[in-house]
């Protein structure tokens, strides 16, 4: 496969069916030891799905043992 004038390449459709990438997917390239890869970008959901998670860990610390919160849950 060659690279066009502007260095793009085309990717083919059983990779692109294969890995869900359509005409709006973000993409990453990586160096590697073996050449160049290319990876799907995560999502921007996914990436403030992380961030809001993050900012609510610890937060609901209610200041009972394991033990009390499991009992809790059997009554």
């Amino acid at each position: 496969m060659k690279l066009t004038q502007k260095c793009q390449v085309t990717i083919p459709h059983r990779l692109r069916k294969r890995y869900g990438l359509n005409a709006h997917s973000e993409v990453i390239f990586e160096a590697t030891e073996a050449g160049v890869l290319l990876k799907s970008a995560p999502t921007k959901d996914l990436k403030q799905l992380g961030r809001a998670i993050d900012s609510v860990r610890g937060c609901a610390d209610a200041g009972l043992s394991t033990e009390a919160i499991m009992q809790m849950t059997r009554d």
